[in-house]
């Protein structure tokens, strides 16, 4: 499968890249895909969230009223869920959502998002850009020059701070090295704009 290459402003450079078929044109695994999103999204989760059962509240454990004669029912501990400001039945507690995957699942994961994205013809090389200065303006009119209107992923081979600080406001554009691609990101965009420089890295 050949792309062209374009410039910001949307104008074809003239120049074409391959895309290769072990990268791009893989029977895509939807089991995979899914584990490495499951994984990614669990490994946001800090795990800190805690709400207090009836050994944690603090009150005295003193029996609250007798046990017969006020025509009530039984009320041995203010500490009982049944009262307010008494324990949560079954509150979550802190723990651990990591899980631990293969990197030949992970790698295939990638793969397989890679290829329904190239499928799909969701997948843009621009050739290769710099801002002077960090320009949101300048970001939100290359978009436009590329036609590009909802969610965008953009892949540099490196660290670029005025491009990253330049696409930061912006709400549907995520921009990303190549070593921190990940499944989610690729899943998560309507359309992957790859730098040249970065799309010949990645193949080779």
């Amino acid at each position: 499968m050949k792309l062209s290459v374009i410039n910001t402003a949307g104008i074809d450079t003239g120049r074409t890249v391959e895309l290769k078929d072990e990268l791009f044109g893989i029977n895509p695994n939807d089991h995979a895909i899914y584990l490495d999103v499951k994984q990614y999204l669990a490994n946001q989760r800090q795990g800190t969230h805690k709400a207090k059962e009836r050994a944690v509240v603090s009150y005295s454990t003193k029996k609250i009223k007798k046990q017969k004669g006020t025509g009530g029912a039984r009320a041995g501990s203010i500490k009982s869920p049944v009262f307010v400001g008494g324990g949560r039945v079954f509150g979550p507690r802190p723990h651990e959502y990591h899980f631990k995957l293969n990197k030949k699942l992970k790698s295939l994961a990638r793969l397989s998002a890679l290829s329904y994205k190239a499928k799909d013809n969701q997948i843009k090389v621009v050739d290769d850009f710099n801002f002077e200065a960090p320009k949101t303006k300048l970001f939100a009119q290359m978009l436009n020059d590329l036609n590009i209107n909802k969610k965008l992923l953009l892949v540099l081979p490196e660290s670029n701070k005025n491009v990253y600080l330049s696409s930061r406001n912006l709400e549907d554009s995520k921009v990303v090295t190549l070593s921190d691609l990940t499944t989610y990101d690729i899943m998560n965009a309507s359309t992957i704009l790859f730098s040249e420089k970065s799309l010949t890295l990645l193949q080779e």
